[in-house]
């Protein structure tokens, strides 16, 4: 009872000293919590959505995927013919049998020919109304389609894009454009997560989106009174026979949940892990706070210690105190988290993928978790510095209080250090001379881990030397303030380690990635530049294939001299050595594309592949197989028949575009594969008539102006989004990473504030000699800005070493420009000196205003 007693009222009486400290704790927590609450929200609106949508039994085509996904190479969905609708509902316990047509590659755009497709990634669905959607939408306004000019759309999609009752709208499919008028608007009854729905007659979107009438893509069957689903299912199989695809609402909610899963869980741990990221800087904060505490109450100790509280008791009285501090703010992130998780839906629903609270879903694991994770790691954390305090002796009493028991880092303490560091950065090399990106990604995540923990553990002795360095380039301008702001960061350099250490980790993954991210813009710039020889790329920046009809329009551009078609299909090889492998990759395209990509070729000459029943192999494939110029492959193409190619060109395996690929022309490719069956075009190379880029350019963006869905680029604009999309990727990144960040900013604020109660005596000195209390704040705020740019030095210098030997294992995969983005780096160490500066804001500020004489008579 009185261990618990004395931690309660140190705990409350630097209250104000731990607030800092708890802000760090509950950040973290509510970082973690959040994540786990916006996942699971996200699943329940997921798993909500595919139990409403779902017949009791769906039949769908061969070829359609488990979550009753439609699209395929060909953009047609696979269809089944419409006897299948009689006969499924003949079977034993079906009470109804409805035929469906549905397809996702499509794109919808209004009369402007602006796209009604959601830029959240949700999917763009259209298909004909049927009774199984009626359950889930409610029409608003107007009337379900009746026509081939009429056509539905839901709410969300009419909102977001102002689209009114009688407004036209086109859908463009594989099949071409339909144009029809809108003639109803719908309303979910369930949570929209932000697909865009639009609705046609039975006929009309069979011959929109398949370009035949009599064939469904699924049909909904309703089971009787006293069936379950399993049973008829296997009914339905029976009466049916093979060929088609059976599943209960339960499988396809299992199927499309698996789907759904797979991507929350990516993100979830990735979140998670920034989250742990931030603990850990939260542990450097706490090691310091109560460090510092403890060093200020050494006399308070030690009178304790000398009227009989034994180690144990004094032991228990701190880690009972970093108790208090992780309960009070785990439960504040516990409770943060949970509006984090609002906050994040709010986000997600203002980007287009609505999200409802109503479906806010908290497990009693995600509280749980969150308190004990933030209890345990506090716990943890001020372990060291409770183990201290114990060994506090009755003599300490006669001692000056806050006598810095740590001045210097100990002898073992920078052995281990050292050899940590040594150890990280031996396999940083052995990753970087490393055979196989596989092996060396290995040695590479040793390495970050090693030399990350031996920089920390070895931040004291580097504190003394570098800050010293940073003193004489930044502070020495500042005459006698800037070398009293040196010798304070000086004084303790453990606790300059420490708060330096927080920072240093967040900056060095963000030098990193700055680093690898650089360096693939630039190798990918570098390859386009030697192999790319066209002059424009068409292509979906959302992964939809491109039509016939656009590519008939990119074809009759003016000022364009040619267009290369490219296909990409999978097909079952059987190689030389006997060997089958299935559903393997294999390009077709235009024998222009030899000349449109200068692919490095180490045997034969790539145009002779595009001849009639030639191809090409890889390197790798060509050695992997016993493959060489003059062996035939029998491919079985998919949908198609079997031919036998002959090899006549071994491209390099070491190239970034294209890597991997072998390559057959198209015309070779529908020989064997019917017309109906051969895939659409991934994406289109053009070439400008000479002297006339500029004019084929403009022509090439008016002529697929009505295609919306695709980008025409010039090799600049190319280059360009090809950084965007990297640059986008390590912006959320940073934006991740910026939580450890602010961590950190909080442990200097906390170690400056701390450091001020422990000079106040010396302060009060200061002021009393003729130190003003501009010089003063000058002073403080001079200290933080060596320590925060302490902190940032090893972290960029880490950070560039990290992402240096990256890039050397991405050199493996053909990524071999280094390229060091020193603006980002040194606007990063600029940044961290006004870091230090805000930082030091309060500190400094309350230093200024302590009345000189209290300060003197403090003890």
């Amino acid at each position: 009872m009185t261990v618990m007693k004395t931690s309660m009222r140190n705990f409350f009486a630097h209250k104000g000293r731990m607030a800092l400290s708890a802000i760090a704790v509950m950040l973290s927590v509510a970082f973690v919590t959040g994540t786990l609450v916006f996942t699971d929200t996200m699943g329940t609106t997921f798993d909500k959505l595919f139990a409403a949508t779902s017949s009791d039994v769906t039949v769908s085509a061969k070829g359609a995927s488990d979550s009753g996904e439609t699209q395929s190479d060909t953009g047609k969905p696979p269809v089944m013919p419409a006897s299948v609708v009689d006969k499924a509902g003949d079977a034993d316990g079906v009470k109804s049998a409805e035929g469906t047509v549905f397809s996702t590659s499509v794109t919808v755009v209004d009369a402007d020919k602006d796209s009604l497709s959601p830029t959240s990634g949700a999917p763009t669905v259209v298909g004909n109304w049927n009774a199984n959607d009626a359950r889930t939408m409610k029409i608003s306004s107007g009337e379900a389609p009746r026509g081939p000019d009429q056509i539905m759309v839901d709410a969300d999609t009419a909102d977001k894009h102002d689209l009114k009752l009688g407004d036209e709208i086109g859908v463009i499919s594989a099949v071409g454009t339909h144009e029809a008028k809108i003639s109803g608007i719908a309303d979910f009854q369930v949570t929209n997560p932000g697909a865009a729905i639009f609705y046609l007659d039975t006929a009309t979107a069979q011959k929109a989106l398949v370009g035949e009438t009599g064939v469904y893509t699924n049909v909904n069957i309703t089971a009787a009174a006293g069936f379950t689903d399993a049973q008829v299912k296997k009914n339905v199989t029976a009466e049916l026979g093979g060929g088609y695809k059976v599943q209960t609402a339960k499988e396809i909610a299992d199927a499309n949940a698996k789907d759904v899963g797979e991507f929350m869980g990516v993100m979830k741990y990735a979140m998670l892990g920034f989250a742990g990221i931030a603990f850990l800087v939260g542990i450097f904060l706490i090691i310091n706070t109560f460090s510092m505490l403890v060093a200020q109450r050494t006399r308070e100790i030690g009178l304790m210690r000398a009227i009989g509280s034994s180690r144990g008791q004094v032991n228990r009285s701190v880690l009972v105190e970093a108790l208090l501090l992780g309960v009070f703010g785990s439960v504040l992130g516990v409770a943060g988290g949970v509006g984090l998780a609002i906050g994040l839906m709010k986000l997600m629903s203002a980007t287009g993928m609505n999200l409802s609270t109503d479906d806010l879903t908290i497990a009693w694991t995600t509280p749980a978790v969150g308190l004990l994770l933030g209890i345990v790691v506090t716990v943890l954390a001020a372990y060291v510095p409770a183990r201290r305090a114990g060994k506090v002796s009755p003599m300490a009493a006669l001692r000056d209080a806050g006598a810095p028991l740590d001045a210097k880092a100990g002898v073992v303490r920078a052995a281990i250090g050292l050899v940590l560091t040594g150890a990280g950065g031996c396999c940083l090399y052995l990753a970087s001379s490393a055979a196989k990106a596989s092996e060396g990604s290995m040695w590479l995540g040793g390495g970050i881990v090693l030399s990350l923990i031996g920089f920390v553990v070895i931040g004291p002795l580097l504190a003394g030397a570098v800050v010293r360095v940073l003193g004489a380039v930044v502070l020495r301008a500042f005459g006698p303030v800037g070398r009293m702001a040196e010798r304070n960061a000086l004084r303790n350099p453990r606790r300059t380690g420490a708060t330096g250490a927080a920072l240093m980790i967040g900056l060095a993954l963000v030098a990193c990635l700055s680093v690898v991210g650089s360096s693939m813009v630039a190798s990918a710039t570098d390859q386009l530049d030697k192999t790319v020889g066209t002059d424009f790329i068409i292509q979906s920046d959302t992964g939809q294939l491109i039509t016939p009809q656009a590519v008939e329009a990119a074809k009759s551009a003016e000022g364009v001299k040619s267009v290369t078609e490219y296909k990409y299909t999978q097909a079952d090889f059987t190689t030389p050595d006997g060997k089958t492998l299935k559903d393997t990759a294999i390009t077709a395209a235009d024998p222009s594309y030899a000349t449109d990509l200068a692919t490095e070729v180490v045997a034969g000459k790539l145009p002779d592949a595009y001849r009639p029943d030639s191809m090409s192999v890889h390197e790798k494939f060509a050695k992997d197989h016993d493959i060489e110029l003059g062996s035939k492959i029998a491919v079985a193409f998919e949908g198609g028949r079997t031919a036998d190619l002959t090899v006549r060109a071994i491209t390099s395996s070491d190239v970034v575009i294209d890597a991997g690929a072998m390559y057959t022309s198209i015309d070779t490719m529908a020989t064997y594969v019917p017309a109906d069956k051969m895939p659409l075009d991934q994406l289109l190379f053009a070439s400008a008539k000479e002297g006339q880029e500029a004019a084929a350019y403009t022509s090439l963006k008016d002529a697929l102006h009505d295609f919306p869905q695709y980008e025409v680029r010039d090799q600049t604009d190319y280059k360009e989004a090809l950084k965007g999309q990297i640059d986008q990727l390590l912006n959320m990144i940073y934006g991740l990473l910026a939580l450890a960040i602010i961590v950190a900013i909080l442990g200097v604020v906390n170690t400056l504030a701390l450091s001020v109660v422990e000079r106040t005596r010396e302060i009060g000195l200061m002021r009393a000699i003729g130190l003003s209390r501009r010089q003063l704040r000058r002073m403080i705020r001079l200290e933080s800005v060596v320590i925060a740019l302490f902190g940032a030095l090893l972290g960029l210098g880490l950070g560039m070493g990290w992402g240096a030997t990256a890039q050397q294992l991405l050199a493996l995969e053909g990524l071999k420009v280094l390229d060091i983005p020193w603006p980002t780096i040194i606007g990063v160490f600029i940044g961290s000196a006004f870091v230090g500066l805000f930082a030091a804001l309060v500190p400094a500020f309350r230093a200024g205003r302590m009345n000189v004489l209290n300060a003197i008579a403090t003890e």
